[in-house]
């Protein structure tokens, strides 16, 4: 038997990780089939976002990790119950939507200071559209965010490495192999197929235990903040960190892109979302 090359194929091309968490939820419907979109803490659009980090990972792991230990250490959180709680269990790690506000300026406050960047997409949760582009499935909502994400990496000479924050059913493989399918059926539309060079593998991860997925959910909650509640604050103090922000469905601002939001256009109050459409 020949022995096994020290490189396998697949590792040949360089590898590079990204870090995808989600804001919001992919709701549209209660009891009876009602929509509850805006009701009872049911988001008016889900958005998926895709962190770089361009410092080394794992350093940048190692910090956000020791502010995690500092947060647990700290007499002044340390009756907080969303920190109790946490560090009785898995250990203290980040979470944007329960976490304390001074415990947010922490993990925001490094954010500002390194070189990450996040990309995301942002849907409004149209029933109609729902029902025609998805049909009424979750996972094809969720799939279909995703392969816009995907399909400008696919020209990259890498192999690249998608960390997903597990959240339930969404995540399972057969969702991110459909979003990955699409990603592939928009670039061939654009571009030679034949061009397509990137490897994409995806790696589901609890974000209790990787502490770089918090970054992807502080990010995207900031983002989501302006959506939701046309709440600024946090995204204005890390906009040069969101490279790009592209409002998926708001027909109204296709026309010169004017739906991509850049730290050169950026979002404001005014990106409020209103009532849903049906």
């Amino acid at each position: 038997m020949k022995p096994e090359p020290a490189t396998k194929p697949e590792e040949a091309l360089p590898r590079f990780h990204r870090f995808l968490d989600e804001c919001g939820d992919t709701t549209f419907f209660g009891k009876g089939r009602l929509p509850v979109i805006g009701q009872n803490g049911v988001s008016l659009a889900f958005g998926l976002g895709l962190v770089k980090f361009n410092v080394p990972v794992d350093d940048a792991r190692a910090q956000v990790l020791a502010l995690a230990r500092e947060i647990e250490a700290d007499d002044f959180f340390s009756k907080a119950p969303s920190v109790r709680k946490r560090v009785a269990t898995e250990g203290f790690y980040f979470h944007a939507k329960d976490d304390l506000p001074e415990v947010r300026e922490r993990l925001f406050r490094w954010i500002k200071a390194t070189d990450v960047t996040l990309e995301l997409v942002m849907a409004r949760k149209i029933p109609a559209m729902f029902a025609r582009k998805h049909n009424n499935h979750e996972k094809e909502f969720y799939a279909d965010l995703l392969s816009h994400l995907l399909k400008t990496k696919l020209k990259l000479d890498q192999r690249l490495v998608i960390n997903v924050a597990s959240r339930g059913s969404t995540t399972r493989q057969h969702t991110l192999d459909l979003a990955l399918e699409k990603a592939r059926q928009r670039f061939a539309k654009k571009h030679d197929a034949t061009t397509e060079c990137c490897e994409v593998v995806f790696n589901v991860q609890n974000p209790k235990t990787e502490p770089l997925l918090g970054v992807a959910d502080y990010l995207s909650w900031a983002v989501q903040r302006v959506f939701e509640r046309g709440e600024t604050r946090y995204y204005d103090y890390v906009s040069e960190r969101v490279a790009v922000v592209i409002d998926l469905y708001d027909f109204a601002n296709y026309e010169k892109g004017r739906n991509y939001y850049t730290p050169k256009r950026p979002l404001t109050a005014a990106n409020k979302l209103g009532p849903p459409s049906p």
